[in-house]
């Protein structure tokens, strides 16, 4: 998932967008290579600061100004609301919140509880195909990134389980030292996890509190960003779609297929972005599709990372707090939040997403425009943050000594015609845990992708320290809770189990979802 630009073999394949279309150029037609030595698989860890590597060009159609989320706020220490799963006017599934379809954001602060009534409003007779048939319309709810318990009522995705007509209660407890940031929850039943999240079942948390490891965040406008996947297959808009976005038919070195995937941000096709000229906003960006890799790029600007998966760099790095990059990768559940500055007066730019090479066995993950960059008139119009009068948890380590030792699990994933496999297991409810962690300790793990195409591999409740890709070590090593594992190749890592709360049966899997619900997916236990 993340990698910094100068060290060699770290760049990945990426195709761009140019600043201005090409009259009379084809978008397909013009991916032209310029540094064709530095074209590798995907590195692990993608926090890139390069130049752009090819260029693309076409016209299309931009719309509306961005939309907001609506947004929940904790109050007395507690944050309740009832969501329901119902059909949307398109006929696909959807999160409902006061009687509309939509995923609002949740805000709260370290210490706070989370409660959630979620009803089961779809239909007992499943409108749509699932990866593994048939369809049952189960639901459930996954608060992605959090430190918190698996076990029911709280981050539980293996027992709480509601069928149509069901509801399910959560109540869960933050840590008061959890680390703000942005996370995310989404709908995690197994066999129909890709499904759901492929039709937008899935929203924004934010953590407060990050502007005390980061101070100049305070008085900066605040957008929250949650790209969503949306399938074209047998959308009857899809040419135009595909012309409004710029999709391109390159497909970097994945299978030629053609693109049946464009991104949407906050529910809307290439909105309008408003920012002005020298302005610094805080942007919240999550990859909340069911399978398709962010390039982020801001073109001709930089992003000012203060975090990645909702870990502050600072906690682990007080004394460097932030990093520089042209463009940051995310694979499907990844998240960035970052500082961006609006381009010159005058200046047409736009937020795009590169072309990834997710190998030969992958899916195609073309280039398109995620959305377009406007002046920002003088008024107001966007939520600022405030100043924290939280004391940050900073938590320097070493762990040079377990970095060293030899793995104490390795994670294998494969893959063949039958299905998704860890170690050689398909995943099964009755399934037995694949492995078993003392909770209270630091573990080097290994990640091995020997398949064709990429994993990001995700382990439920902790984040881990990415240190190593392919036996050599990360320049500099990224705070995650979801990895990229590219092409035949390894991740090392250091899992992070020194927290009570995690105690219980946990999940990890591979986060493209149509993977993890034909079996790439084990049970892991903390004691």
């Amino acid at each position: 998932m993340t990698k910094l630009s100068g060290e060699h073999g770290s760049w990945p394949r990426s195709c761009a967008l140019p600043e201005l279309p090409v009259p009379g150029l084809n978008f397909w037609d013009v991916c032209m290579v310029r540094t064709a030595s530095l074209r590798t698989a995907i590195p692990a860890v993608a926090i890139i600061a390069t130049g752009v590597i090819c260029t693309l060009g076409m016209t299309g159609s931009p719309s509306d100004l961005l939309s907001t989320p609506p947004e929940v706020h904790a109050s007395h220490h507690t944050l309740s609301l009832t969501l329901h799963a119902g059909i949307a006017s398109d006929g696909k599934n959807s999160f409902y919140f006061d009687g509309q379809p939509n995923a609002p954001t949740l805000r709260f602060s370290p210490g706070d509880q989370l409660k959630i009534t979620y009803i089961n409003d779809l239909p007992v007779n499943a409108k749509e195909k699932c990866a593994i048939m048939p369809c049952m319309d189960m639901t459930n709810l996954h608060f992605h990134g959090l430190a918190v318990s698996p076990d029911a009522p709280q981050d539980d995705v293996l027992d709480m389980m509601a069928a149509p007509g069901q509801a399910l209660h959560y109540t869960v407890q933050i840590p008061k030292d959890h680390p703000p940031g942005l996370y995310w929850y989404h709908t995690h039943p197994h066999g129909e996890s890709h499904r759901q999240a492929l039709d937008g079942m899935s929203g924004a948390i934010v953590i407060e509190g990050i502007e005390s490891y980061f101070p100049p965040l305070a008085g900066l406008p605040e957008r929250v960003l949650v790209v969503r996947g949306r399938s074209i297959e047998n959308d009857p808009q899809s040419a135009d779609l595909k012309h409004r976005v710029q999709l391109s038919s390159d497909v970097c070195g994945a299978e030629p297929e053609m693109p049946d995937e464009i991104f949407t941000m906050n529910g809307s096709v290439r909105p309008q972005i408003e920012i002005a000229s020298g302005e610094r906003q805080f942007w919240r960006v999550v990859n909340a599709s069911a399978d398709r890799y962010l390039d982020l790029q801001l073109e001709g600007q930089t992003f000012e990372i203060v975090a990645m998966d909702g870990m502050p760099i600072a906690q682990h790095d007080p004394d460097h707090p932030t990093r520089s990059a042209d463009h940051v990768l995310l694979p499907p559940a990844g998240r960035v939040e970052a500082i961006v500055t609006g381009p010159a007066a005058g200046v047409s730019k736009r937020l795009i997403s590169r072309c990834v090479d997710t190998g030969p066995d992958g899916d195609p993950n073309p280039a398109m425009v995620l959305a377009d960059i406007i002046p920002r008139p003088g008024r107001e119009s966007t939520s600022k943050m405030s100043k924290s009068s939280r004391k940050p948890e900073l938590k320097t380590l070493d762990l040079n000594e377990e970095e060293k030792a030899p793995p104490r699990f390795i994670v294998i994933f494969t893959e063949d015609k039958k299905g998704f496999y860890i170690n050689g297991e398909k995943f099964a409810p009755d399934a037995a845990p694949m492995v078993r962690a003392k909770v209270g300790t630091y573990q080097h793990w290994r990640i091995v992708n020997a398949s064709g195409e990429l994993h990001p591999m995700h382990i439920h409740q902790v984040h881990f320290l990415a240190y190593a890709e392919n036996d050599r070590r990360i320049a500099e090593p990224m705070w995650l809770d979801t990895v990229n594992v590219p092409t035949g190749g390894s991740v090392d890592v250091i899992m992070d189990f020194t927290d009570p709360v995690i105690k219980g049966t946990s999940v990890f899997h591979c986060h493209l979802l149509n993977h993890e619900d034909k079996g790439m997916m084990a049970k892991i236990v903390f004691e």
